[in-house]
């Protein structure tokens, strides 16, 4: 009986994800689905909200739960990669059209003689684009950061991680594999092997969060195909392993170990 009162509580949680009068006129913001155990697809429809997505970034580095509180916002979840040496960003990213991190500023990636040869990758990873017209229309995509805008679009916001995902694994594209005679000989946010992932899709305009605990510990390969499940048109990583952290009024995910919360750089949030 103890153990059917858990599920039903956590059935409850996140079913629960909006107040009466938003969801008596169908304004949810968002929709938490865990499938399989472990996992959560997070369905966010700002189409039919008062609330926005835009990146957030932080001067020192700080928890994912901090960020949620201090803000005020609805949802937020880790993004792009940084360095916790110097605590600065590795991804950039853009908050109201203008540069907010930049991984051309952090001397330690810069300097590094061994991804010296490979810059031009890291500094192209895929990211997240919330895109905005002359009539204010938003448009979200999912890009590699030297590609193109839409035409009549211009960037609002943006926040880069990586890798691409779906419709396709740039997982040696974008300097997370490296290959040489056929053979992996290095790799980056461990890539290949099982950990707690964060990644985000795009399908008819609405966003999904994929959040894969250290329940269900995911390659990047199993997470692509988890968002090709989902049908999304595009999806790509965000920062993985301990930095995957994800908070809500119902639901708190963090995966560093002995459950600590890894202090992050940059955050998505919905506000």
């Amino acid at each position: 009986m103890k153990n059917i009162f858990k599920v039903f509580i956590l059935f409850a949680l996140i079913i629960t994800t909006c107040t009466i009068a938003e969801a008596k006129i169908g304004r949810c913001p968002y929709k938490i689905i865990q499938d399989p155990k472990g996992v959560y697809i997070v369905e966010i429809n700002t189409a039919k909200s008062k609330y926005k997505l835009l990146p957030y970034v932080t001067q020192e580095l700080e928890t994912n739960n901090n960020v949620f509180n201090s803000t005020g916002a609805r949802l937020v979840v880790n993004a792009g990669f940084f360095d916790p040496k110097n605590q600065k960003t590795v991804s950039y990213v853009t908050i109201n059209n203008e540069t907010a991190a930049n991984p051309e500023d952090n001397e330690n990636l810069m300097s590094n003689q061994v991804l010296k040869g490979y810059l031009d990758k890291i500094l192209n990873r895929s990211e997240f684009r919330i895109l905005e017209d002359e009539k204010g229309k938003i448009l979200y995509d999912i890009a590699q950061h030297k590609d193109p805008v839409k035409e009549g679009y211009k960037i609002k916001h943006s926040i880069q991680a990586g890798p691409m995902l779906f419709p396709d694994l740039k997982l040696e594209e974008e300097f997370f594999i490296l290959v040489k005679d056929g053979k992996v000989i290095s790799e980056s946010a461990s890539a290949l092997h099982k950990y707690a992932r964060t990644a985000i899709g795009i399908r008819e305009n609405k966003v999904y969060l994929f959040i894969a605990t250290n329940e269900a510990p995911m390659t990047l390969e199993e997470v692509a195909d988890l968002t090709r499940k989902w049908g999304m048109e595009k999806a790509m990583a965000f920062d993985g392993g301990g930095s995957t952290s994800f908070d809500t009024q119902e639901l708190h995910i963090i995966s560093e170990k002995d459950n600590q919360a890894r202090k992050l750089k940059s955050f998505l949030i919905l506000k």
